[in-house]
């Protein structure tokens, strides 16, 4: 399974219902079909070469975030590097108003579909404010009941400005997270976004309640799978000179089993090949972003994709 913030895929035409006019032709970024074709060949490529090593037809499911529309993500599979994966795709409106919005998409040899539904960020003291949806995805992966849930949480206003609609956004996770586990005690969920938080941050740690390994104890606990690597200083992107790990795989603990006689958790993995990644300058090891000061640098994005792997023995 694979995460990807896709880094403002907009395509190049206005829509008066957000604020996309930076992406179109006369916008600050000079958006063009040209410009907007070469993002998603270069989307396309780094989503093809995902998790090869060991699974060599791709991720099952790829959540991804920060993408306009359902025409961008019909667009991005049909690009050469994964028009003959035949990629489906789960994707619902949300209200946020610069228009960037949460998907999933999935392989139907490998992951069938069973239901899908979205949650709205809502918060008494702010009734005006919108942001994205929360998706849920439930289908069967290699036999099995799995539910994913893909997010992409408020984001950062300043250093701790915006914590508190983190942590609402968290506790609609945990909601989402608790109603599966009275429906089914034994429910394997996999919980992956862009949380614009780190996995010891108090939303994550705290209010979603995913912890370490051996912390994740509880009947209806929870595994951040990234929290090893952040330890390790290893992130998903960089801000002035600092690695954070917003881009987070998180799951529930049915899914922790040692002998792999169901579909288990193997390993984690932050996808920073060397093609993604800036080669020189101000801002070299960090991810090769689309824009530097909004010129188009024909980049990826300013986020690594993160994969985490699941096993299930054969009998």
């Amino acid at each position: 399974m694979a995460f990807y913030n896709l880094e403002n895929l907009f395509d190049y035409e206005r829509d008066i219902r957000i604020f996309d006019e930076d992406f179109t032709p006369e916008g600050a970024y000079r958006w063009t079909p040209e410009k907007y074709y070469m993002k998603l060949d270069n989307m396309a490529y780094a989503i093809s070469q995902l998790g090869l090593e060991h699974c060599p037809m791709g991720p099952a499911v790829i959540g991804v975030a920060e993408v306009e529309n359902r025409r961008v993500l019909e667009d991005l599979i049909q690009r050469k590097d994964l028009a003959s994966r035949e990629y489906g795709i789960v994707h619902y409106d949300s209200p946020d108003r610069r228009g960037i919005e949460v998907a999933l998409l999935y392989l139907p040899s490998l992951f069938t579909v069973t239901s899908s539904r979205t949650y709205k960020f809502q918060m008494e003291s702010m009734p005006g404010y919108t942001t994205r949806d929360q998706l849920l995805v439930s289908g069967i992966l290699a036999g099995e009941p799995v539910h994913i849930i893909v997010c992409h949480w408020p984001s950062r206003a300043g250093i701790r400005a915006t914590a508190h609609l983190r942590q609402h956004a968290a506790s609609i996770s945990r909601h989402i997270v608790d109603s599966l586990y009275r429906a089914d005690p034994d429910a394997k969920i996999v919980m992956m976004g862009d949380l614009n938080d780190d996995p010891d941050d108090k939303s994550c740690r705290i209010i979603l309640g995913a912890r370490k390994t051996q912390e994740a104890t509880e009947a209806d606990g929870l595994f951040n799978a990234t929290w090893g690597l952040h330890e390790k200083g290893i992130g998903t992107l960089s801000y002035r000179g600092k690695w954070n790990l917003f881009d987070q795989m998180i799951i529930s603990k049915p899914l922790l089993s040692q002998d792999y006689s169901s579909l288990s958790f193997w390993r984690t993995e932050i996808f920073n090949r060397d093609f993604l990644t800036q080669k020189e300058g101000r801002y070299k090891g960090s991810p090769l972003r689309t824009f530097s000061n909004n010129t188009f640098i024909n980049g990826y994005s300013d986020h690594f994709p993160v994969l985490i792997y699941l096993l299930k023995r054969l009998e």
